[in-house]
Order: structure tokens, then sequence, then C-alpha cells
């Protein structure tokens, strides 16, 4: 009798077959079709890609003076792999190398651990680079014992010797300019995030100066190498590698000697200002090319040694930079400290006065004071000199002249009833001049500076009016607990703003008219400006950056930038050449400048002294020379130090003694 299969085993052996079927097929497709996705997958759990950044470039002077350059520190690593196979997890190694080294054990101890890991001390005495990298045990070790350890590997197994990269200032000696530079330290992670893979987690930035502003260029681009690791994450062997592209040098238009003058010549202003009784605690000083707007020389005290941040700055150092007692050195103060500018300011007060109707060529009263509304504003020094020409006003810094000036403007604008700046020729040929604005520098952290107008009057007021009526009502007793006549002071000026501050008075015109008030600016704006008057009316964008190059390779230029051109009325040009040239031989600036070779080498300025309620005088002195072909713009600044003829002009002039040499 024949057997018949039941129908369900034909169901079940189909069904066989069918998986069967799909299994191979889906094994095909897995060795044949996603074979590369795989293993992409793979080496992604099995490798790591490591950052190796590049050697930054040097920034030099103009001539290729190194003023930053590389050089090594000595570096002593352990690779991690022989640390995490040692029984003891390689702590009898590092406690020899402590030996020999001559540090405590536990501080390298500490390095061996991740910082965030188990058991980790707090940062930096962890560490908290790449797990996938030798961990640096010591950086900054003495080369002899650091050699010694790589003599003997059999006693020191894993322990590598680098040299590794660090910033120096070759020109330290004659040349600081640290806020100029700049300096470095380690990435954020905002930093990182904002790169796009051009910065690593301890890669080092550029934070000031320079070093901030062009640090793409210097830091060149990152090298990467894939290492393999195992499951412990320990790496096991190299399986690529990309070498790092080294950084640009930064070419600028420094010169070693101009700035090495300026630095000098306002460490000896602030010492003879201080030998007088002044505090002057601080100043700076600023050399223009007037024909490129190049920056020469910036120079600002105090300063601060830059090699501080070499490696990484300490909590102590930090705090010894910006306590109390440091003098905020970390302030530019060629570019980020604002000050009246006193009667350097005239030469824009000259030509707006000019545009007011007044004459060049006219006779005007230099009286020993000036009635204006219910005050009394008094020349410098009371000194009356008479009847006396402008050249003669310009010459001896008369006051009251330009008092006259910009009352007699105020009054023809609508006094107190004017609500524009529109008309007022002293705010729009400030303005002109670049003033309250910044001037576009190459360097972080400029201040534009503060023209005071009618506009600005009204912003102020009623931003800070609510805390002015308030100091109007309750004084200030904690300065009148020191200073009972200042706290008087204070609280006067608070009851008259709280009421009435928006207003452009009479007063705040004739303040205006000779750099006093509230107006401020900073050196960097006033050697542009005199730089202007030199060459004829153009505003250059001033530049620290002349260009860049590869080590040995071809300069890439960084054009200047003219960015503005200064429109003078009919014949106030020569005549301000002709006032300042008398400044210096025989006005204000005249005793600075005794045996000065003047008549080879003419040098056109002014002196200007601001002052300032509860403060001591600021001294500056702002000039061009040679006066008969302009080349270069000085201007220098001592707060609280002086007189401007008596402590800036001699600061000057012996950065002239440098400038008149240079070929």
């Amino acid at each position: 009798m024949r057997r018949t299969h039941p129908a369900r085993v034909w169901v079940l052996g189909f069904a066989v077959l069918t998986l069967m079927g799909v299994l191979v097929g889906r094994l095909g497709q897995v060795q044949v079709g996603d074979r590369s996705a795989y293993l992409r997958a793979a080496q992604t759990v099995n490798t790591r890609t490591v950052v190796t950044p590049a050697l930054r470039g040097r920034i030099l002077d103009r001539n290729g003076v190194a003023l930053v350059d590389n050089t090594s520190e000595t570096v002593v690593t352990v690779d991690r792999r022989v640390l995490a196979d040692s029984a003891d997890g390689g702590r009898g190694l590092v406690r020899r190398v402590a030996v020999v080294l001559g540090v405590p054990f536990e501080r390298l101890w500490a390095r061996t651990f991740l910082c965030g890991t188990a058991g980790a001390a707090p940062a930096p005495a962890c560490w908290g680079g790449s797990a996938y990298l030798p961990v640096p045990l010591l950086s900054g070790a003495d080369p002899t014992r650091a050699l010694s350890l790589a003599e003997r590997p059999d006693l020191y197994p894993g322990i590598s010797v680098l040299a590794s990269p660090v910033r120096e200032y070759p020109q330290q000696a004659t040349v600081n300019a640290a806020q100029v530079l700049g300096y470095l330290a380690r990435s954020t992670s905002q930093d990182v995030a904002a790169s796009h893979g051009a910065i690593g987690d301890l890669d080092l930035v550029g934070r000031a100066g320079l070093e901030e502003q062009y640090d793409a260029q210097l830091r060149g681009t990152p090298g990467r190498t894939t290492v393999a690791v195992d499951p412990r994450g320990v790496v096991t062997g190299q399986v690529s590698q990309v070498p790092p592209v080294r950084g640009r040098d930064l070419v600028t238009n420094l010169d070693v000697r101009v700035q090495a003058a300026a630095e000098a010549a306002l460490r000896r202003a602030v010492t003879s200002a201080r030998h007088h009784g002044y505090p002057a605690d601080g100043g700076a000083a600023v050399v223009l090319d007037t024909t490129t707007g190049g920056v020469l020389a910036a120079a600002s005290y105090p300063a601060y040694d830059p090699d501080v941040w070499t490696g990484g700055i300490s909590e102590q150092a930090l705090t010894a930079l910006t306590g109390p007692g440091a003098g905020t050195p970390l302030i530019d103060r060629a570019t980020a400290a604002v000050y009246p500018p006193a009667s350097t300011f005239k030469v824009v007060s000259l030509p707006a006065a000019v545009r007011a109707g007044n004459s060049l060529s006219g006779g005007y009263d230099c009286t020993a004071s000036s009635r204006v509304g219910n005050r009394t504003f008094a020349n410098y020094e009371s000194r009356a000199y008479g009847r006396i020409s402008l050249l003669k006003a310009i010459e001896v810094s008369c006051d009251t002249i330009f008092y006259d000036f910009a009352y007699r403007s105020w009054l023809a604008q609508g006094g107190l009833s004017a609500t524009s700046d529109a008309g007022d020729p002293f705010v729009t040929t400030a303005k002109a001049f670049g003033l309250g604005a910044p001037t576009g520098v190459d360097l972080p952290g400029e201040r534009s500076g503060r023209i005071p107008g009618r506009v600005w009057k009204r912003a102020t007021w009623n931003d800070t009016r609510a805390q002015t009526c308030h100091r109007a009502a309750a004084g200030y007793p904690e300065v009148a607990r020191t200073d009972p006549r200042r706290a008087a002071y204070l609280k006067g000026l608070a009851v008259e703003n709280c009421a009435s501050g928006f207003a452009f008075r009479a007063g705040d015109a004739v303040n205006f008219a000779i750099g006093q008030g509230d107006i401020g600016v900073t050196p960097l704006q006033m050697a542009r400006l005199y730089a202007a008057i030199a060459n004829g009316g153009t505003l250059w964008t001033p530049q620290l950056a002349r260009g860049f190059a590869a080590p040995g390779g071809v300069l890439e230029r960084v054009a200047p930038v003219p960015a503005d051109t200064v429109a003078f009325p009919a014949g106030t040009l020569p005549f301000l050449h002709q006032a300042l040239q008398g400044v210096v031989a025989r006005g204000t600036a005249q005793a600075a400048f005794a045996g000065f070779p003047l008549a080879q080498w003419p040098v056109a300025g002014k002196t200007g002294t601001a002052e300032a309620f509860g403060a001591r005088d600021t001294a500056w002195f702002v000039s061009y020379a040679p006066a008969t072909h302009p080349r270069y713009a000085v201007a220098v600044v001592i707060s609280q130090g002086g007189t401007g003829g008596a402590v800036a002009a001699p600061a000057a002039r012996q950065i002239y003694d440098v400038l008149r040499t240079l070929r």
C-alpha cells in the first residue's frame, strides 16, 4: 500500500527552504553589499583619531626681527599601555621616575589619572588631555635628569623624553610689547565647538593682542593620527598619520628700535612724574607711519612679563596681574584706555571755529578767565596774554579764545533749545576726524572713545537717570567718610543731572572746545588724527600687520587701508602746520626740545594738560615729524603725570631721537 505525505509536511518543508534562502541571501548581502559599512563600523570601534597641533608661526618686526618665537621645553611622558599592563598599575615605575627627576611621587602619579575619572585629583593636577596619547608626567623637566631616563629603557619602560614647543620672546631685554603681542591659553569648549575641527581640546589659542587677532594664521593646520586601541582603551598601534602644517609668520609694521624707544621713554616719564609727586598711574605712546597708517610702536605702561603665560599661568601669578595693586597691566592703554585730550584737541576746534565764521588772521583777546552763564572758566594757570593772533593762541595754548568761539557757536545754534548735533561745527568736525568711533586697528578690545554732543547727553541721561536721581537724594556717604568735599561735589552734580542732565549747556560747549569735560579719546585715535593733518587729510586705518609668510617664503602683503578723508576749510591746513611747529619752536613744548636739531628735522605738535576733579593732571603731547615732509606721528599720554610740556613732550622727544636716525 503506497504511503502518502501529509500536507503539513510539505508546508513545513517549504517554510524551512524559504527561511534558508532568506538567511543565505542576507549573509551574501552582509559579506558583499554591506562589507564596507561594517568595516567602517569595526574600525570606528577599534580606532581613535588624535589631533596634533601645528608649530605656531612667529611674530616679527618690519625688518624680520623676531618678537615672538618658538623654543622648546623638556617633557617626560609615559605610555598608558605600560601602566595598564603593570601588576601595580605602574606605581613602581612612576615612583622610580620621580626619584630621578627630583619631584614628589604624588605630583607625577596624579598626572596618570584622566581628569573626571574615578580617583583623579582636581585640575590641573590630573591629565586633561586625550586618553589615546602618552601621559605627560612632567613638563619643563631638567633636560639632564630626563635624558638619563631615556638611556635606561630596561629600568624605565614606556618612558619617553620629548621637546615640546613653547613661546619665547627674544627681544625681551629691550622690548616688552606684552599688550600688543598678546598671549596663549588652553582652548575652551566654546573654542573647540566654534572652530569646526580646527582647534582641539588641548590646543593653545590666542587670548589677546596679535596672538588673538591673527590666531588662525599663526596656528596653522593641525595634523591627525589614527591609532588602534584595545578594549581597555589602550593604544596598540598606529593606523595612519597626516602631519601638521606649520603656521605662517606674521610680519608686523612694528620696529624694535622704535618700540624700545617708546617703552623706555614711557618708563622715564613715569619715573620723572613720580619724582615730582604725581601718581603717574599709567601711560601710552603710539607711533604711526603718516603715509600708510602702519603702527611702528604701541607702548603701554604698566606692562608685565609675557613669559608668565608660558605653560599655563598659576593662580598666584594671575592674582598678581589682576589684583588691586597691580595697576591693570593687562589693559592696552594705547587702544583701550580713554582720556580727555585737553588742548591737543585744539587742532579739531580751530577748523571748527573757522567753519563757524571766525577768521584765521584776526586778533583775539586772551584773557585770564571767561564768564559763561553762571560759571567762570579760567585760562590755564589763569594767565592773560592780551590781544593775540590765532597762531600765538595755539603756541601758548590760550583757552579763553576757544571758550569764546564755542560759546558764540552754541548761542548761534539755539543754545539750550538745540537738540541736534548736525549744525554744531565742533561736534561734526570731531566726528569727521574719526573720534567717537573705533579706528579699526587690527587688535582686539579697541574702545571707541566719546564725543559728548547733544544726542549723547540725552541718551546717557536716559540710561543713568534712575541711578543719578537716587544719588541726588542719598548722596555719596561712602565717599564722605574719607573725602567730604568730593562727596558734596558729587551730590551737587547728581542733583543737577537728575533734573536736567539731558541738556547740552554752554559749559558743555566750552569744555568740549578745549578737550575737557566728558570727551574721551584713545592715544591711537589722537596719533591718527595728527597723522591726517600731516598727510593732508587722509585717515588711515592703523595696522599692525604688514604681511604673512611661510618660513623662508615670499611675504604676502597686507595693503594699507584709507578709511576716510578730512576736508579742511580754506587756509586751515597750512595754518595748522605753521602753528604746530611754533608750539615746539617757541611755545609750550619749547623747553622739551631745547637742543634738538629742529632746523634740520622740524617737529610739529601740541601739548595738552587734562584736568579732572579729584585727580591730578594728565599730560599729553601729540605731534608729527619731520614737519616739512611728515613720516611719523607720535602720541604720548601720562595719566596723572603733570603738564604736557613738562612730562609728555620730553618723552616724545626721546622717541624722535630714534626716529630721525631711521632710513
